[in-house]
Order: structure tokens, then sequence, then C-alpha cells
């Protein structure tokens, strides 16, 4: 049995913004008739779509808003090559209960060892939990702050990224700040400091920090409230990219 659609009830849905159903409901309606099925089934089945639908636009949404480089996810972590790495430590922190907590999470190890996926990874399960997300690598963010407060716009940048509920700092250590780049990061960081959960990567031990601040004071400040009911995980371990290189030559 085919059912046409009704331009009437086309117009009300789209007034309600209610896509899914528009879509569907001719389609809905024919297999409800061919079926005999209670109408309030044939409701049911288009209410559960348009959720459906709408919760992937939100979580897509989401994941575009937190600019990620590429998306990883954790299932596609290899903790094989990492048996050192706690994998149930970090799938009980993809649950968000740090989110919640407002707590820090930092990542501590030599370059191609994962810090970055397992960032983006409990970054993207943060989304689908519908939290707000953004993720900048270090000297990104550091640029984006110098140039705001030339502007003078860096209280409206934190004060938007005060309503995220995740920030995401990758690649700490790379490279040095400049005093002022220094001192920006630290205003920043100081606060979102227990008002939003804050992820960090780092190639640098703690007692190395030092080399990209410049000034022992203000990194001792930073690291005070970083490290302060914070998750602090290491990673050892041989790199990812140079176990690629060898096993391709």
């Amino acid at each position: 049995m085919n059912m046409e659609q009704n331009p009437l009830l086309d117009n009300y849905l789209r007034q309600l913004r209610l896509p899914v159903f528009l879509k569907y409901y001719a389609q809905f309606a024919a297999d409800a008739a061919r079926n005999n099925e209670d109408p309030v089934r044939f409701l049911l089945a288009l209410a559960e779509q348009e959720i459906n639908q709408r919760q992937q636009n939100m979580l897509q949404q989401r994941i575009k808003m937190a600019h990620f480089p590429m998306l990883k996810e954790l299932a596609d972590f290899d903790f094989s090559c990492l048996p050192l790495l706690n994998k149930a430590q970090i799938l009980d922190l993809a649950r968000g209960e740090y989110i919640k907590q407002k707590q820090s999470l930092i990542f501590i190890g030599n370059p191609g060892l994962g810090k970055t996926h397992l960032s983006i990874g409990l970054a993207a399960a943060a989304c689908r939990q519908g939290r707000r997300v953004r993720f900048w690598t270090a000297a990104s963010l550091v640029n984006e702050l110098l140039q705001a407060q030339d502007e003078h716009r860096l209280h409206r940048v934190i004060a938007s990224t005060l309503k995220l509920d995740m920030v995401v700092l990758d690649e700490l250590g790379f490279i040095p700040f400049s005093a002022n780049g220094a001192q920006v990061l630290f205003t920043f960081c100081s606060e979102l400091y227990e008002r939003l959960a804050l992820v960090i990567t780092t190639n640098l031990k703690f007692a190395d920090w030092v080399q990209v601040f410049g000034d022992e004071r203000l990194t001792a400040a930073l690291l005070d409230r970083l490290t302060h009911h914070a998750h602090i995980v290491e990673l050892l371990g041989e790199s990812y990219r140079f176990r690629q290189r060898m096993q391709s030559d």
C-alpha cells in the first residue's frame, strides 16, 4: 500500500520542525497499514527516528565545534603496544566523572606514544555524553590568546571558554613561549581551574616545564593549580610512528 504525502500535514511538520517525521511518515504509515499495526506504534517509530536523528545531528555539531585535527576513537587505540598503560583507568576516565568534578587530566610521555589519540578519544566520548569540548594545540592557543589580548578581548575569549565542559590542550612543551605568551596561558589556565575539565598532553616531565614558561614562580604556580586533584597518566614505550617505519623497512 502506498501512502501519499499530505500537503497540510507537511506544512504543519515543517512549522513544528520535525524533518524526520516529514521525510518518513508516508513510508512508516504504509508499513503500519500493511502490517495492521497499532497507530501508537507507528507514532512511536516516527518519534524514535526523529529523536535519533536529532541526537546524531547534535553529536556531529559538538564534534565540529571541538575543532579536532582528526577524529580518534578509544576503540582504535592499541593498548597492547603500551603494556604499562592502565587500560582500565582510561576506560574509566571515558565515563566522564573527572569532567563532572572539573578535574585536570595530564598525559605525559615521549612523542609518538598516543597522547593525542587518547585525549581526542576521551574528548569524543565526552561529546557523545552531551558535553561541550574544545581542542587546541598549546602553540595555537597561545597565538589566539595573544591576539585577543592585543585586541582587548582576552576577557571575552576566556568567558566564552568557560561555557565549555572540557578543554584539550595538546603538545605543551614542544615550543617555548615568550614571556607574554607564558603569562596569557597562565591566566587562561588559572581562570579555567576548577571551573571545567582541562586535559593536557606534554612530552615534558613537570620539572622541565620551566623550559617552556621561562619563569620558575609562574611555572610553580601553574603546576600547583593543574596538578591539584589531577589524574596524571604517564605513557612509557616505543614511538608508534617509529614502529611503523621499522615494520615498513
